[in-house]
């Protein structure tokens, strides 16, 4: 699970340095924190479940579930906050490093564990 959390993290330094190229700086900021939406509630979620995999017990598919479900929110609420908080936002590089994060899920499955 953390190996897919690297990868978007990775993902969203390039991301961070294709924007710097093309977009200067404040694009450069907005893909990296477009990433960092992405790979900062992933982080937690792995470690919430690395910590229940830890206990006695099965604790059921509903923590899986209800874990991915604020996951999701939380993605959407950095979002807003960082549209709130950055008032130089460039939206496609916001995109463009928050796409790449979440595509390295897919990427991780092809990669040998």
């Amino acid at each position: 699970m953390f190996k897919v959390v690297f990868l978007q993290f990775g993902a969203t330094l390039v991301a961070t340095a294709i924007s710097a190229v093309f977009f200067g700086v404040s694009g450069a900021v907005s893909a990296f924190l477009g990433g960092l939406a992405c790979v900062i509630p992933n982080a937690l979620f792995a470690l919430r479940l690395t910590a229940v995999a830890r206990r006695k017990g099965s604790p059921g598919a509903g923590v899986f579930f209800v874990g991915e479900f604020i996951k999701i929110a939380a993605i959407v609420g950095l979002l807003v906050l960082i549209q709130a908080a950055y008032g130089d936002l460039h939206w496609l590089s916001l995109f463009i490093g928050l796409i790449l994060a979440l595509k390295m899920n897919l990427f991780a499955f092809l990669m040998k564990t």
